[in-house]
């Protein structure tokens, strides 16, 4: 059985607890300061558990979260009492706000899972509807290096506690698609559940983000090598882009 996103919510924090998220929102901070942005109004697309949010929405920033899985959100919820975040259950590509925000995040490589061109096109044109003028959109991608290099047509194994894992992942070069096959084997009592993943990410090129990019009305500011300002190198494996709405409205 294929699961998305319902048991493996519930998984998701301790798996990837290699995450500084306190750090990539200072890096986030960094960018607002470097374009003089002075955010009160922000949007999480793709929020997950809501690490991210949460950790926006501390440092003062009114919060939405988007995200297609409820069980995700119902995990993000959980974590966010007293806090100024409002989370809303939608598709990235067919997302609806009550009003405009002054920048959108979307991090931890949400973008690659879009993985048809003209879907992802559709999400940056919402973004560029949803942001006032003037306003950022911050994103990350798994490069193409890394998906094809590092990750592509390898095998890891991972235990954690109670919970033990198998990842393998396959790479199709023509199609740049990197299939991820995920089993879970989580302690119970005695003996342990078992339940199975399958997830799919794209390989963007720079150019062809920059592409998308500009047809959806935003300006490329820059690209950034991971949680840095210096530019992407050939063996980059996570680059960060800065878009920016034009004020067409």
């Amino acid at each position: 059985m294929i699961i998305m996103y319902n048991e493996f919510a519930y998984l998701y924090d301790k798996l990837i607890n290699d995450v500084d998220y306190k750090s990539w929102v200072d890096y986030y901070f960094k960018i607002f300061q470097r374009y003089g942005l002075k955010p009160k109004l922000g949007l999480d697309l793709g929020c997950g558990t809501g690490n991210m949010t949460v950790e926006l929405a501390k440092r003062g920033i009114e919060m939405t979260g988007v995200d297609l899985s409820e069980d995700m959100l119902m995990v993000a919820r959980e974590k966010s009492e007293g806090l100024d975040i409002l989370y809303l259950n939608q598709d990235m590509a067919e997302f609806e706000l009550y009003g405009t925000v002054d920048f959108v995040i979307s991090s931890l490589d949400c973008i690659n899972y879009v993985t048809d061109k003209r879907e992802l096109l559709r999400v940056f044109k919402l973004v560029n509807n949803y942001l006032d003028p003037g306003g950022l959109f911050i994103f990350d991608i798994n490069t193409s290096y890394k998906l094809e290099n590092v990750i592509g047509n390898n095998t890891f194994v991972i235990e954690d506690d109670n919970v033990f894992f198998t990842w393998q992942n396959e790479y199709d070069k023509k199609k740049k698609i990197c299939d991820f096959y995920l089993t879970f084997f989580c302690k119970e009592g005695n003996g342990y559940t078992r339940f199975d993943e399958q997830h799919s990410e794209r390989a963007y090129e720079i150019d062809e983000i920059k592409t998308l990019i500009e047809s959806s009305g935003m300006k490329l500011l820059k690209v950034y090598n991971s949680l840095s300002f210096d530019n992407p190198k050939k063996n980059s494996e996570r680059v960060f882009f800065v878009a920016q709405e034009q004020g067409k409205r």
